[in-house]
């Protein structure tokens, strides 16, 4: 015992080991450096008299990710400097594609949120001259929704049940035909959809216009979208829960409706949102085939209707300044619309997602 104490005893102590740490750029010289940045890219501009503020933010721009990577590359490495820089360039590629879309929603909300009210909701065109104050949009929303609502009852049932067929039955010549002509479509300008309805529906057959007749433009028009997109997100669900399914005795269309939708809803619904948003704000079907009408007209399958699109091109070729006015409230009108659309699908692909928690 004594002898294992002494041992003990007599044991060195431990030598801590030095921890290596990489050299960093400090976070705030990066904070430094966007501020400096900045601060050129404004003294620049306003020296320079550079009229666009998209200038000034291009110089500062350049000047940060240049001066980032010497900084970097200077105290980091090379290595970490080029990740720095492929990461800079991704965020600088990232704010370039969103600043055009954020200019645009602000710009549309700050001329249009003055002209929203209650009376412009809920009134027609009905007697309103194009250089008078007052009238409504009540006319274009109801013959949007009505249309928009239409399209979708005649391309979502074909749409989804052709990329069933694609994915999980389709083989051979019918399939690739049907790949074929779903690609042609999806690339056809919405005027020559117009035409197409125009000279088979009312030409041919006879029939008037109506709000019909433009929703089966657009109809025409989400069609490809909803089967491209639903086909894509199909082919994501794994393969093993579908063999699961089926070996436990389960019908293959049971397997379908049962797993492989539910599986896919939320990447389905995205592309339906897509599809309802590129309907939503085509004017050239709803010219050629709806027709305009300034009055209400709630009876989408007889007489000239109106929507939002053909509303914002009336008014903006009337020229005056109360039209201007009239189309960007209802420019606002249709971005909010699209907006409930997307987040009433959104809620509904959640509820009807299948729980991860079981």
């Amino acid at each position: 015992m004594s002898g294992q104490a002494v041992a003990t005893a007599a044991a060195p102590p431990p030598v801590a080991r030095p921890v290596l740490r990489p050299t960093r750029v400090p976070r705030w010289a990066l904070g430094a450096v966007l501020v400096g940045s900045l601060c050129f890219g404004i003294g620049v501009g306003l020296v320079a008299e550079l009229s666009s503020r998209v200038q000034w933010g291009l110089i500062a721009g350049v000047l940060f990710v240049s001066t980032t990577f010497a900084l970097t590359y200077a105290i980091e490495g090379r290595r970490l400097a080029v990740d720095r820089l492929a990461a800079l360039l991704v965020w600088a590629c990232f704010a370039i594609a969103v600043l055009p879309l954020a200019a645009l929603v602000w710009e549309t909300v700050s001329r249009g949120v003055a002209g929203i009210s209650w009376h412009f909701l809920t009134h027609s065109m009905n007697g309103v001259l194009s250089w008078q104050s007052g009238g409504g949009v009540y006319h274009a929303l109801l013959g949007t929704v009505q249309q928009v609502l239409i399209a979708s009852v005649l391309a979502l049932p074909i749409g989804l049940l052709t990329a069933i067929y694609l994915v999980e039955y389709g083989r051979g010549r019918l399939a690739r035909a049907i790949t074929f002509f779903v690609d042609v479509m999806t690339g056809i300008p919405s005027i020559v959809a117009g035409l197409f309805v125009l000279s088979l529906w009312i030409m041919t057959l006879g029939f008037g216009y109506s709000g019909l007749a433009g929703a089966m433009a657009l109809a025409v028009l989400m069609m490809p979208i909803v089967v491209r997109s639903t086909e894509e997100m199909l082919k994501l669900v794994p393969e093993e829960l579908r063999e699961a399914s089926l070996a436990l005795g389960v019908p293959k269309w049971r397997t379908i409706l049962k797993v492989v939708l539910p599986t896919a809803i939320g990447g389905i619904t995205t592309g339906v949102m897509l599809a309802l948003a590129r309907i939503a704000g085509e004017t050239a079907p709803i010219i050629l085939l709806v027709f305009g009408n300034a009055m209400i007209n709630a009876n989408p399958f007889e007489g000239a209707q109106s929507s939002l699109p053909l509303y914002v091109y009336e008014q903006w070729g009337a020229g005056t300044a109360s039209s201007y006015d009239r189309a960007w409230a209802a420019a606002l009108v249709l971005i909010a619309f699209v907006m409930v659309l997307n987040l009433a699908a959104r809620a509904v692909a959640r509820w009807k997602a299948p729980r991860t928690d079981r």
